[in-house]
């Protein structure tokens, strides 16, 4: 494999080789130039964000962050969003996992229209589920609370993790199971104990993918939520950009501060999360 890939590689001429790099580097700026942008605009004060002279830096500043922090009410929409996320990350991790272990073990009636009703609820946009949602939600006297919105995440993330941790329990052997069964595990110690552990993968892209679920999600918050001290994140942000005077210094501020704890979620999980996807797909 080596020598073929050596081979390869001195089979490509100048021109091909440039033309790959340059591929390369253009999309790399692509990718992150909209990004470098919006941090060197949050450095800005307002009136060198609008200037028709494009900048990239002038009167730097950290004014905009700090008038975020402390005269708003940003703080309050950071911790709701925290508090949003992480029990739908932890909830969405256990009703996931179990789930995607009942399926793949265990042989029971409707076992795969279940899968197919997974399936099925990805195929719906956002848009269309807001009102039946809301509905239930008006009824259980859950609107403009931190629960309507971590049910209402929970039914976008689930379905999803469940198929894909479903497919990656179908590539641990069913022998280990067999083995902590004659060590008299039962079935919740077989899944805790034993197959859970080798999951772990597979449970990092299931946690990264349900945090980012609740952390940037704006339709159901802008449905369900109706008070300032109630805002998420995202939700929140809106505020920044009126119809009349948006203020696009403070928003991109927010926008650099909104993006460190995903940051961070990324960082902790990114060893887990190419073998976790790929490893999902396997066996179906």
């Amino acid at each position: 494999m080596g020598k073929a890939n050596h081979s390869t590689r001195s089979r490509r001429s100048p021109a091909k080789s440039v033309l790959l790099h340059g591929t390369l580097i253009l999309a790399s700026l692509i990718a992150i130039g909209p990004i470098a942008w919006v941090l060197l605009s949050s450095l800005k004060p307002g009136y060198a964000i609008q200037s028709s002279q494009l900048t990239l830096f002038r009167d730097t500043t950290l004014a905009n962050y700090s008038y975020v922090l402390t005269e708003t009410n940003f703080p309050r929409w950071f911790l709701n969003s925290v508090i949003v996320a992480a029990f739908t990350m932890i909830i969405g991790i256990f009703l996931s996992a179990t789930t995607g272990y009942a399926v793949s073990r265990f042989n029971f009636p409707g076992r795969r229209p279940l899968m197919m009703v997974f399936l099925v609820t990805q195929m719906f946009p956002v848009a269309i589920l807001i009102v039946p949602i809301y509905t239930i939600m008006a009824r259980l006297g859950l609107i403009n609370t931190m629960p309507a919105l971590i049910i209402s995440y929970l039914t976008i993330a689930v379905p999803f993790c469940a198929w894909m941790l479903k497919g990656y329990f179908d590539s641990i052997p069913t022998s280990l199971d067999e083995a902590a069964a004659l060590d008299g595990c039962g079935p919740f110690a077989i899944f805790w104990r034993v197959v859970l552990p080798l999951a772990r993968p597979a449970v990092a892209v299931t946690a990264f993918y349900t945090f980012l679920t609740a952390w940037g999600e704006v339709a159901y918050a802008s449905a369900f939520i109706q008070t300032d001290n109630r805002f998420t994140l995202a939700y929140g942000l809106q505020q920044f950009v009126p119809q009349f005077n948006p203020q696009w210094e403070y928003l991109t501020a927010a926008a650099v501060l909104v993006t460190v704890p995903a940051g961070l979620v990324f960082f902790f999980a990114q060893k887990h999360l190419v073998s976790g996807l790929t490893a999902g797909g396997t066996k179906g």
